[in-house]
């Protein structure tokens, strides 16, 4: 498990995502009872729809773009695929992991994250985003025992057995993305550690893992590598983004990929190579709202003058105000949109050669 630290400053920026007036009772979200005391919900079986918060023979939330943005939902004409593990969307004190059969937090989930991120993709390829027993927010501030770790390894077990479930019902052999963000990539990492660094065949197959929004190393795998430019496959990239100016030590020393330029050099990156964000909104796109500087792990940017894209603001911790966790997606919507689509057609352009 990752340090505590980390994960105390990822996780308390989404509170964000349902109010700031979680701020002060985080001893209320805390599970009353030990993680062995609760029985865990259901497993999920994966041949039920029901348990894809986003497929690609139906109508969901991952099918949507931004008003007004002209975009357009691509999905059936995609050449690849895309296995996306959303992020935390449970905070309850009920148990240590989500109930799938809890309608209103697939709501949430769906609304949120699916929406607002995994919509990213649907120009490039099919995209299969599970539902699972996501770890409640409070495992990453258990400190003092199992509880948040056993809870964690649930949510992966879920995670794990969809990919399987993909690769032996979906897939047929199509090019894959990997994508997450947040706790997502955090079992997204893992998935690419289990199955695919030392798979050859599997590896072949991957065009890359967008790994956003976590602390993933340069050297996190034996054979894959972060990715260089915007067009190589067979790698990963990633980003946290931080406020100009500013070091921030629960992200840095990670992979820090520019999403401006797709390159892990130091140089600024001016806005106007930002094609375009899209608010928590969802409503609109902002052209050139946000430049970009890679700096020793992070991703420097300069505050967006719109709004719709928070930092922390959550009182007593003024050292997580720098960080613009939750907007990671949002701030480069287009060029992130853009660089999938390019990279499955490079994908596809090798894999023609003879």
């Amino acid at each position: 498990m990752r340090s505590a630290a980390l994960f105390r400053a990822v996780y308390l920026s989404l509170l964000l995502l349902i109010g700031n007036s979680l701020v002060s009772c985080l001893t209320v979200i805390k599970p009353g009872k030990q993680f062995t005391a609760y029985r865990p919900a259901t497993i999920p079986d994966y041949a039920q729809p029901d348990n894809w918060a986003a497929l690609p023979t139906r109508r969901d939330s991952a099918d949507l773009v931004p008003l007004g943005s002209g975009l357009r939902d691509e999905q059936k004409t995609a050449l690849a695929d895309v296995f996306y593990v959303h992020p935390t969307t449970f905070y309850k004190r009920e148990s240590w992991n989500a109930d799938l059969a809890d309608e209103r937090l697939n709501r949430f989930t769906d609304n949120s994250t699916i929406r607002k991120q995994a919509t990213v993709f649907n120009a490039a390829a099919h995209i299969y985003a599970p539902r699972y027993r996501q770890a409640t927010l409070y495992s990453f501030f258990d400190e003092k025992s199992t509880n948040g770790k056993e809870a964690l390894e649930l949510a992966y077990s879920d995670v794990k057995a969809a990919f399987q479930y993909y690769l032996a019902h979906y897939n047929q052999g199509r090019p894959i993305i990997i994508a997450g963000h947040s706790q997502g990539t955090f079992h997204a990492t893992r998935l690419l550690h289990e199955f695919i660094d030392n798979n050859p065949k599997l590896r072949k197959q991957l065009v890359v893992a967008y790994l956003i929004g976590f602390k993933v190393k340069t050297d996190e795998y034996q054979t894959l590598r972060p990715c260089e430019d915007s067009t190589q496959t067979g790698c990963y990239v990633g980003w946290n983004s931080v406020a100009w100016g500013n070091e921030y030590p629960p992200f840095a020393g990670g992979v820090a990929t520019n999403p401006l330029t797709w390159t892990r050099d130091t140089a600024a990156a001016p806005s106007h190579l930002n094609k375009g964000g899209v608010p928590l909104s969802f409503n609109r796109i902002d052209t050139a709202v946000v430049d970009a500087k890679v700096h020793n792990g992070l991703v420097w940017m300069h505050a967006p003058q719109p709004t719709g894209y928070p930092r922390f603001l959550l009182p007593g911790r003024p050292e997580l105000r720098h960080s613009f966790h939750i907007a990671d997606y949002a701030l480069f919507y287009l060029n992130l949109r853009r660089n999938a689509v390019t990279r499955v057609q490079a994908y596809t352009a090798q894999s023609q050669r003879p």
